[in-house]
């Protein structure tokens, strides 16, 4: 897929990035340094495995106010209920928590997602992971960083030789479909890695740590920042052949293994349960 092109001034991306990076720095911060002993689930969301935490909502909560009080006139939307229109033509795509089970488990794959919108052009991204005491940031047009160093795409492997990364829905019909395709791929391919961070997995793409990474059901909040970062990496994204990532399929990879991962995805059924 092409990269979009958006007439977005310097200092609007500028300003975005930074109040991105606050919010996802904070946020970052008390899920770490809050995370209570007897953590346990607040809610469930499409199934009864598919939780929400209360640190998720303290999260969610410390992101729009600081984005808020940053910007009054923008729209939000947040995995955990945050939802405005907004009248400034910018609109904050937030997962508080990337990896809920991960953390309820104190499992260390997790992260913080913001994202900045322009007239639906995702234009800032910006992905917290704590544990690894790294952020990743994307521009676009300005390429991604990683602690604020460049950041590339691996160069692409053969098809047998693709370490792919991929995530697994909550609902049972959809895990067994998911299943099902992985049963196919993963003895035409180096290995798999399943680690329950999409927004982890899209920035491993970027960094070079996977050679690429496909999953079906991923929601805005849970692509967005992580797939401008694999794109200004030299990663090619898309869905099924022709089509923008979606909750349907998202697909991401260098340039040589994206095509014909993403043809034998579309083969396999992978956009469909």
């Amino acid at each position: 897929m092409s990269t979009p092109q958006t007439a977005a001034g310097p200092e609007l991306l500028d300003e975005l990035l930074q109040i991105a990076l606050d919010a996802a720095r904070r946020a970052g911060d008390l899920l770490r340094d809050g995370r209570p002993a007897d953590l346990g689930v607040a809610a469930t969301k499409s199934s009864s495995i598919d939780v929400v935490t209360e640190m998720d909502i303290a999260a969610e909560k410390l992101i729009t106010s600081v984005i808020g009080r940053a910007r009054p006139e923008d729209g939000f939307l947040g995995e955990e209920g945050a939802s405005s229109e907004g009248t400034s033509g910018i609109r904050w795509v937030v997962d508080p928590l990337d990896g809920t089970v991960n953390y309820l488990y104190g499992l260390p794959s997790w992260s913080v997602s913001i994202a900045a919108e322009l007239d639906g052009t995702t234009v800032v991204g910006v992905v917290e992971a704590p544990m690894r005491g790294e952020t990743y940031q994307a521009v676009l047009g300005r390429g991604a960083l990683v602690n604020g160093r460049a950041a590339h795409c691996r160069p692409a492997p053969v098809f047998a030789h693709a370490l792919v990364g991929t995530g697994f829905g909550y609902i049972a019909e959809r895990r067994a479909a998911q299943a099902e395709v992985v049963r196919v791929l993963v003895p035409q391919v180096r290995d798999i890695r399943r680690a329950g961070s999409a927004a982890i997995d899209l920035c491993d793409v970027g960094c070079g740590r996977l050679d690429a990474y496909y999953e079906r059901g991923l929601n805005p909040w849970d692509l967005a920042a992580g797939e401008l970062f694999a794109r200004e990496a030299g990663a090619l994204t898309g869905g099924r052949p022709g089509q923008p990532a979606s909750g349907e399929l998202t697909v991401a990879a260098p340039p040589g293994l994206f095509e014909p991962l993403q043809e034998k995805l579309d083969g396999l059924g992978a956009w469909h349960d």
